[in-house]
Order: C-alpha cells, then sequence, then structure tokens
C-alpha cells in the first residue's frame, strides 16, 4: 500500500490555490488577444475582398466612367457607385446585325434583347446601396443570379456564369470590402423591359 504523505496531500493543494491566480493571469491575456486576432481577420478578409473587386473587372461597370486625358476612365470619386441617378438615358440605338448590345458613355447602362439594364450601387448605403444587405443576401443573389437570390434576374453585363466560380471565402471577402468603402447615395433606377414587350409583341 502507497503510503500517503504530507508532502503528497500538498502537490493538489498547491494546484489548487494556484490555478486561481493562473487563470486572472491567462483570461485576460487571451481576451486581449482575441480582438486583435479577429480585427487581424477581419482585415484580412477587406484586403483580400479589395484584391478581388479590383482584379475582377467590378470597375468597369459598378464604377461610372468619365473621359480623362487619355479617353474613358472609371470616376473613382464616384466608386462603385453604379448608374449615376441624375443621368437619364434616352431610348437606346436600334440593333442589328451583328450588333447585339450597347452601352451609355458611362457604361452604367447596357441595352440588348434584355431591355436596358442599369449598374448596381455597390457601396453600404442604406437606403440606395447593399447596406442592408446581409452576406446571405450577396452570395445568394451571386449563387441563383436573382436579385437577394430570389427577386427579378440579375441582367447583363452582369457575368454571374464567371462569379459563381467564387468560392464562399471568396464570396465572404468580397462583401467584407464592399461593406467597408464608402457609402455613396445613388438610387440607381429599374431595369427597363425590351421594346417589344413595351409594345405589346
Amino acid at each position: 500500500m502507497k503510503r500517503i504523505t504530507n508532502r503528497s496531500r500538498a502537490r493538489p493543494m498547491a494546484l489548487a490555490l494556484a490555478l486561481p491566480a493562473l487563470a486572472a493571469i491567462a483570461l485576460p491575456a487571451l481576451a486581449a488577444g482575441g480582438p486583435d486576432a479577429s480585427a487581424k481577420s477581419d482585415a484580412a478578409a477587406v484586403e483580400r475582398g479589395r484584391y478581388l473587386v479590383s482584379t475582377s473587372a467590378c470597375h468597369d461597370c459598378h464604377t461610372p466612367w468619365k473621359m480623362g486625358p487619355k479617353g474613358p476612365e472609371p470616376d473613382m470619386g464616384r466608386m462603385l457607385s453604379g448608374h449615376p441617378q441624375d443621368f437619364a438615358v434616352p431610348p437606346p440605338p436600334k440593333l442589328q446585325a451583328p450588333w447585339i448590345a450597347a452601352f451609355a458613355e458611362t457604361n452604367t447602362a447596357w441595352a440588348g434583347p434584355w431591355g436596358v439594364s442599369f449598374t448596381a450601387n455597390l457601396t453600404p448605403d442604406k437606403d440606395t446601396g447593399l447596406g442592408k444587405w446581409t452576406l446571405r443576401n450577396f452570395t445568394e443573389t451571386i449563387r441563383t443570379g436573382r436579385h437577394m437570390g430570389r427577386g427579378r434576374p440579375v441582367l447583363p453585363p452582369m457575368p454571374i456564369p464567371v462569379y459563381r466560380n467564387f468560392n464562399d471565402a471568396d464570396l465572404a471577402a468580397i462583401y467584407a470590402y464592399l461593406q467597408s468603402i464608402p457609402p455613396i447615395a445613388n438610387r440607381v433606377p429599374e431595369p427597363l423591359p425590351a421594346a417589344e414587350k413595351v409594345a405589346g409583341h
């Protein structure tokens, strides 16, 4: 039979007394490190999203063009704000083969067999942009090709068949970046139906 000594009994007691002290040191340290780690993770996601947006032609259509010294260029003062609400476009030109589409000088209004589409405001403005959208709304829009995953079809020139190839982490990063940029109040008009539909044909 193993003999129990005072020394043997002292070890568990010392450990029991030491645990609260260790916790008092470790828990605040973990709590302090947690937000920092989370902030770094959030910053990394935003930076990844910025890279994806910048390399996936989002600015080509969602940032209005302006005429620069070397020709048309994105107007970064209106970055990703979509078709300007004060730019009322006239009826599109009549197209015939081999021409299938036309676009306005801002590159934010496109006309074709589907009618006229206007590029969306992707900034986090709560009334006119994506400010009220959740990550789920954003992801389902890309996955289904429908507004918020259940509304009207997302129209050309939005390359939904290409963007569906983004994985969930990519879409989360893009969403995080779009939520981080300055909001711009710009109410984009609703799409217009094709001319023949207007005429009832």
